[in-house]
């Protein structure tokens, strides 16, 4: 048996690095190229699951995305399978970490079918109480195993609890699964949810396109999630392939120029369809300095604005003109994972467990160039957000879709 299923088990010297880019013979650019640690089963477990009163947490922070709760079934139902007999899920985030009222027991058979569900049945929520106190109820409550699945700041406060857990000498091992419906961390080929969430948003432009093209000179416009990147509206539209101009936070837009355009497309076919991604709310138009309890910035919105912006317009014209405007930014996020993002959160979920029982702590699980790894966590919080590249493929691709020129 030892011999059949040696290959699946971690080995000390299993690392991948980044794939190799040069851009042709005369590329002689110097690049930097990170090695990561191979993620997966070990041999040696370094956390014996037969501890009395030992315990495993889990808490999902931020907004929703798809595939929450396939992410918590599987890390209980593996849990479990090592041996584990407590595993808690704490209820409001980083905020239920202090809460007793908020901590509610996990068992194989109580997450047996959430998969089927969209949200979080752990109910997230965003903002951190001090993670010095998070570190005290990990510590009375005997946690040592310590899941976080979250994005960008919910990171960098599972690397604070790590670091208050270490000052009090509690040993727990603090494992994240990135988590972020925009697809905006750095270095990961993909983040869960992702593939669920352009999937439904395409539903929406097609629903656009329906109506632009069975009423008479309309418009049908869409408003996508992407607050500081437009991956979903990209993709989105690219999937779709009915979309005339698509609007995201990277590109440069002047509002005279996008006017004149859409004059053209409906006067050459009598409709339109228009996709916008929220974070246009700060580079067309200008947002307050206002922000919410995650630290976000509080954006204008631009989907309401741009409808009418484009029926003064056309008004102005004297052209008949009907919009449809279709907001589905809630429900690209609330549904259950597709069969592409199941399987990647089991894997992920999976991942985390074998991490955090081997010992590792203060990392992160992700998929980098197609192999699973352990990223510290500090590489997903420094990193800034993954935007669209203008220069890139994705954008190229998405300008020969729609069609449409250069509007700044």
């Amino acid at each position: 048996a030892d011999q059949s299923h040696g290959s699946l088990f971690l080995r000390d010297d299993w690392w991948t690095t980044q794939s190799f880019e040069r851009g042709g013979s005369t590329d002689n650019a110097a690049r930097n190229y990170l090695q990561f640690r191979r993620v997966g089963p070990s041999q040696t477990l370094h956390f014996d699951t037969n501890e009395p009163n030992a315990a495993a947490a889990i808490v999902t922070c931020g907004g929703l995305c798809p595939g929450l709760n396939n992410v918590i079934r599987e890390i209980v139902q593996l849990l479990f399978a090592y041996g584990m007999k407590k595993v808690y899920g704490i209820i409001g985030g980083y905020k239920g970490c202090v809460l007793d009222d908020q901590w509610v027991q996990l068992t194989p058979d109580n997450v047996e079918n959430i998969h089927k569900l969209g949200g979080s049945i752990l109910v997230s929520d965003r903002g951190n109480p001090p993670h010095s106190e998070i570190a005290k109820v990990m510590q009375r409550r005997n946690v040592r195993q310590f899941f976080v699945l979250g994005g960008d700041g919910t990171h960098k406060g599972a690397m604070s609890s790590f670091t208050s857990m270490t000052e009090i000498n509690h040993e727990c091992a603090v494992v994240g699964v990135p988590k972020t419906i925009d697809n905006d961390i750095t270095l990961v080929d993909q983040t869960f949810g992702f593939d669920t969430a352009c999937t439904e948003a395409r539903k929406a432009i097609d629903s656009a396109y329906v109506e632009a093209t069975t009423n008479a000179n309309c418009i049908g416009l869409v408003k996508l999630m992407g607050r500081h990147c437009g991956w979903i509206a990209a993709l989105a539209s690219i999937a779709a392939r009915n979309a005339d101009v698509c609007l995201i936070p990277e590109m440069n837009i002047n509002l005279e120029k996008l006017m004149d355009y859409v004059t053209e497309v409906m006067k050459r076919q009598k409709y339109a369809v228009i996709v916008v991604a929220e974070g246009c709310g700060d580079t067309i138009i200008s947002s307050g300095a206002g922000t919410d309890a995650g630290g976000n910035k509080v954006l204008a919105d631009v989907g309401p604005f741009l409808k009418d912006a484009i029926t003064k317009h056309m008004k102005s014209l004297k052209m008949p003109c009907t919009i449809k405007y279709i907001d589905p930014t809630y429900m690209i996020r609330a549904v259950p994972a597709n069969a592409f993002d199941s399987i990647y959160c089991s894997v992920l979920a999976q991942m985390a467990v074998h991490a955090a029982l081997a010992g590792y702590t203060g990392i992160s699980v992700g998929k980098v160039d197609e192999r699973y790894v352990m990223l510290p966590i500090h590489s997903i919080v420094d990193k800034g957000a993954r935007k669209v590249e203008l220069t890139g493929r994705v954008f190229e691709r998405l300008m020969t879709t729609t069609g449409q020129p250069n509007l700044a």
